[in-house]
């Protein structure tokens, strides 16, 4: 079987593969020819020669086959031949003996010839000798009797049987895979005319409720065939679309395969085309099935809801044979999206009408010259790294600004949209507000209460909604983020030590901030991002997705710390204390008894530490349910897939409800106090306050936080605009970097807290917003994205709604605060997914047969992959140890190790593992 390549005529990698599958015996005397194309003998045979010497073994085994040609186990049966009296195979022709199964038609891609006479006895075809099958039949063709070789008569096999003259009865099964080229609907006069030929002649079957193949085939033939070709086609569009003997499968199927990630390539197990030619119909017949539960066909196709056959006469048109007619259909099946929206059709009619207008749009869509969206402005010069002078910005304007309206309308037009938008509404509400709050009481707490709640929600509020209008990629999401609020301490550390105003210092950093970032957009520098490879971003989005958890931790440790490990609640030293006070009474014996003991218990409040840990473990866990309830039985797949997108909302809103009613005995308190410091929130900062040397300070300070801003957003849009997110409409590095700039540069002026790209939320509203579709492989279930909802809205809104919760700030205060820390963690978790480097860290502690069919475990030597893994936990544990060393001068440097990681990919690992290898593990 020879893998096909990467498809170079389409820009989405995606090809079409037909797959002939024929079966025969093998005996001693037999030799074999491939007869299709031309071709020549495969390598296995042996020509016309013949080896009397040649004795193998008895077996007493079975072949196991699938719908689409692949061999699943090979236990091989007796055999036998079969002469012309037995009906199987046609008499033998006086060019050579070629001998063919008459229900063949006119496809013959593996020729017998036979050059020994055949015997009378020991007949395969013979009802005594087939395997047991619930289908028991007999055709007469032209007056001549012929057997499905699969069909029986409930007549077991005896396996121990010696057939003459030969003993081991191997089989033998030809799979070829073929490229064939998608059709061309904008070219191709025959593609549109097939169409518009079948529209109304396509037999349709929605929601058959049948998983075995035999009945869905059949399902599909009686529909077809039934009242316009008689018994007879039945029977041999049957016999054209299965394989014969012991291995049952269909014959010649066309499946799509496209390019996977790193190389190699996946099918689409969402569909599978059958095909025959039959020599008793008159006419073309195309019947499409959809299956009510997706069915296991074999071994790539696994998840198939589309089942479509294709029947033409033997005597056809070349273009108008089975090939040409089933690819295409194959190439409208082909496109994803069109296959969600053929899941959602109610009737036939709605069936047909989709078809109908996915067929224009594809012609319209392959007249056009250029399809491809370029991740990177040097795409078209790759290998180049060539920056100009407010180039990059022109490009990404050039590319953006004719999608601005679509922005919108794709929030709003499409199937699904309106519930998708809607539940990413919520999810962005729920994933932007609660971190905000818990980043406003660390910052509150860092800077003498400076940088309040109050003041992090209108940041959040400001800057979410004026990227959301105008940032180049509105699926970034902008929020303060765990290491700027690590920067935002080490400044008021500064000011502390040389006694500088804090306001007016981080003001100053931040206009220095936002100065190097128009520098940066102004000279192009993002180009530079190309360089950065699936490594350095997935070890940042880990190093990010530690920190939430790391965060929510701490805060853990510290309630216990005040209410769980306390010497009050010690129970000796409550008892003695109480002892001690009861002895010592003199005088108003109960009041001083209960006032002393009182005073001896005061602040042991286990209950409290028990109740945060039960909310915060159960925060994660009802979210991490629900955001995986997709992969559940339960309920139906639109009732799962609702549910898995509200998880976010759902969790924190019961455990919010059973911390406030269930418990409502034990006193967490406020989750955050509103109060400020006694500055207006919009006052201006006062910069004549700073000396100059305070000013060049803030500069160096300024410089080193650009890093961290350049990283986190090109880390961030590159995770967005990742190639299996299949985005659309262009990537806009160098104006995200602006916008996010000025928005930096007003919130400097009074200052408020900043903002940048954050990570995971940001791949996280891509996946909220996505459509997916799920594969199997080898029995590990996977997801891939089909197509993502590129709108504005969803920011839009979420973001008015927070600014909108300002209003109820004091009943946003009783959130139980591990509601807020449990939000931390399963934004943490849910990151992981699609992770690989933590995939591969797993493996670490994963027994080897039990490894997923991953490409890179294919391609790359065990050694080699968990060394790059290692290498990979190394450079994550010395961002780790600068990002949470508790020393401040040393946080300063984080940034800049954050961008080293890029050169270290580059110049280094090299030199360790092979690039090959490198390839495999390390690219999109």
């Amino acid at each position: 079987m020879d893998l096909p390549p990467r498809n170079t005529d389409d820009s989405q990698g995606v090809e079409l593969q037909h797959v002939n599958v024929v079966t025969t015996e093998c005996r001693e005397n037999l030799a074999f020819t491939i007869e299709s194309e031309g071709q020549g003998p495969p390598p296995y045979s042996n020509g016309n020669k013949t080896n009397p010497e040649h004795k193998p073994k008895h077996h007493t085994d079975w072949i196991n086959g699938s719908a689409n040609g692949h061999v699943t186990k090979i236990n091989v049966p007796p055999a036998s031949t079969q002469d012309a009296e037995g009906g199987g195979l046609s008499p033998p022709d006086t060019g050579g003996g070629r001998r063919r199964h008459r229900s063949e038609g006119a496809l013959n891609t593996l020729t017998v010839t036979n050059n020994a006479a055949s015997q009378k006895s020991g007949n395969l075809l013979d009802p005594n000798y087939r395997k047991n099958s619930m289908y028991e039949s007999r055709s007469t063709i032209s007056g001549v009797k012929f057997d499905d070789s699969f069909i029986e008569d409930n007549k077991s096999f005896d396996y121990g049987s010696e057939s003459d003259g030969d003993e081991s009865g191997l089989t033998l099964m030809y799979s070829r895979h073929e490229k064939l080229p998608l059709k061309d609907f904008s070219l191709e006069i025959r593609a549109a005319m097939d169409i518009q030929r079948f529209l109304n002649k396509t037999v349709l079957l929605l929601d058959l409720n049948k998983l075995s193949l035999d009945e869905i085939i059949d399902e599909i033939l009686h529909k077809m065939l039934d009242g316009t070709e008689g018994e007879v086609s039945f029977d041999q569009a049957r016999s054209a679309l299965f394989t014969h003997d012991y291995v049952h499968m269909l014959s010649r199927t066309l499946q799509c395969t496209s390019i996977s990630e790193g190389g190699g390539f996946d099918y689409d197990q969402n569909w599978i085309c059958a095909m025959a030619s039959v020599p008793s119909i008159l006419t073309r017949h195309v019947g499409i099935a959809r299956l009510r539960n997706a069915a296991n066909l074999g071994t790539s196709s696994q998840e198939v809801y589309f089942v479509i056959v294709v029947l033409t006469p033997t005597k056809e048109k070349g273009t108008k044979n089975e090939v040409e007619t089933g690819r295409t259909f194959a190439t409208i099946f082909s496109d994803l999206d069109f296959r969600l929206n053929l899941l959602a059709a109610s009737s036939e009619e709605e069936f047909k009408s989709i078809l109908e207008q996915h067929t224009k749009e594809l012609a319209d869509r392959q007249m056009s010259s250029t399809n491809k969206v370029p991740v990177y402005d040097t795409d078209s010069n790759k290998g180049g790294c060539k920056c100009g002078i407010f180039k990059g910005i022109r490009d990404d304007l050039r590319r953006r600004l004719p999608h601005y309206f679509s922005d919108f309308k794709d929030g709003i037009f499409g199937p699904k949209t309106i519930q998708k938008t809607l539940s990413t509404t919520l999810f962005l509400y729920f994933a932007c507000l609660m971190p905000s709050i818990a980043f406003g009481v660390l910052n509150s707490e860092n800077t003498d209460k400076v940088l309040t709640v109050e003041k992090v929600l209108y940041s959040q509020t400001f800057g979410g909604l004026v990227f959301a209008l105008f940032g180049g990629t509105p699926l970034i999401v902008l929020l303060t983020t765990a290491p700027l609020a690590l920067y935002t301490k080490i400044i008021h550390t500064i000011c502390k030590e040389f006694s500088l105003d804090f306001r007016a210092m981080y003001a100053c950093v931040g206009l220095w901030n936002s100065f190097f970032l128009f520098l940066y957009a102004t000279f192009d520098l993002s180009v530079l991002m190309q360089w950065s490879t699936r490594s350095s971003e997935e070890i940042f989005a880990l190093f990010i997705a530690i920190a939430f958890c790391v965060d929510a931790f701490k805060n853990t440790a510290k309630n216990f710390g005040d209410h769980y490990n306390i010497p009050n609640c010690q129970s000796e030293s409550v008892s003695s204390t109480g002892l001690a006070a009861i002895t010592n009474v003199t005088a108003n014996i109960s009041a001083n008894v209960s006032e002393t003991v009182e005073e001896a218990t005061k602040g042991c409040e286990r209950d409290v530490s028990l109740l945060y840990l039960l909310l915060l473990l159960g925060t994660l866990w009802v979210g991490v349910m629900l955001y995986n309830f997709t992969k559940t039985p339960y309920l139906n797949a639109g009732k799962r897939e609702l549910l898995a997108d509200y998880a976010l909302p759902v969790s924190v809103v019961v455990m919010s409800l059973i911390g406030a009613l269930a418990f409502k005995d034990v006193d967490l308190g406020k989750s955050f106090d509103g109060a400020g410091n006694g500055f207006s929130i919009f006052s201006l900062v006062p910069f004549h306050t700073l000396s100059w040397g305070a000013v060049l300070g803030a500069m160096g300070l300024g410089f080193c936080l650009s890093l961290l801003f350049f990283m986190d957003q090109n880390i961030s849009a590159a995770l967005v605009n990742a190639p299996q997110n299949k985005m659309k409409k262009g990537t806009s590095y160098h104006w995200d970097l602006v916008v996010v700039g000025l928005i930096n540069m007003l919130h400097s002026l009074v200052a408020f807290p900043w903002v940048h790209a954050a990570l995971p939320h940001s791949p996280l509203h891509v996946r909220a917003l996505a459509d997916v579709e799920e594969r199997v492989d080898q029995g590990h279930i996977y997801q891939i994205i089909v197509k993502v909802r590129e709108t504005r809205l969803t920011a839009i809104l979420s973001h008015i709604l927070i600014g909108l919760s300002l209003l109820i700030l004091d009943i946003l205060a009783f959130i139980p605060t591990p509601v807020l820390y449990g939000l931390f963690l399963y934004v943490g978790v849910t990151s992981l997914d699609g992770n690989q480097m933590f995939e591969r860290i797993m493996l670490l502690f994963t027994e080897q047969s039990a490894y997923p069919p991953n490409h890179y475990i294919r391609r790359v030597p065990q050694r080699k992959m968990h060394l790059f893994t290692l290498l990979q936990l190394l450079q994550l544990i010395v961002l780790c140890g600068f990002g949470f060393v508790p020393y401040p001068y040393l946080k300063m440097f984080f940034p800049v190790l954050i961008f080293l990681l890029i050169p270290l990919r580059h110049k280094v690992i090299p030199h360790v593992i092979e690039h090959k290898y490198l390839k495999a593990m390390d690219s999109h």
